[in-house]
């Protein structure tokens, strides 16, 4: 739910720490974000982590993940993210926002009633 431009509750799938680690990796590799500079956001990232809500990745939603993938043709973690994210609105019985760059996992989360972040412009 969001809350004069913040939300009230945020949280992600557990695998998102293992993925946001591989992220930075790759921009450090790339040489696209400075060593130093990654590094930095992935202790930010680790320090603000015991404040997520974690939600598990269980034998349900891996079974919605599959279901998503093959609707939308999502990557396997892009379908575990959206299945979180689908479970967390329907738990929560409130819109759930979805921050993602990546265009298809963006018009999936769309599809499936969910707001996407960024607003995607043009």
């Amino acid at each position: 739910m969001v809350n004069d431009g913040g939300a009230d509750v945020v949280g992600t799938v557990v695998l998102s720490r293992a993925e946001v680690a591989a992220a930075l990796a790759k921009a450090q590799w790339m040489k696209v974000v400075p060593r130093e500079g990654a590094e930095a956001a992935l202790r930010a990232f680790g320090g603000e982590w015991a404040a997520l809500v974690r939600i598990q990745m269980t034998e349900v939603l891996a079974a919605r993940a599959a279901a998503l993938a093959w609707e939308h043709g999502l990557r396997g973690y892009g379908a575990v993210h959206l299945a979180a994210a689908v479970f967390w609105q329907d738990v929560m019985g409130e819109g759930a926002t979805v921050a993602t760059y990546d265009r298809q996992l963006w018009d999936a989360a769309q599809a499936a009633g969910l707001v996407a972040w960024p607003a995607r412009s043009g």
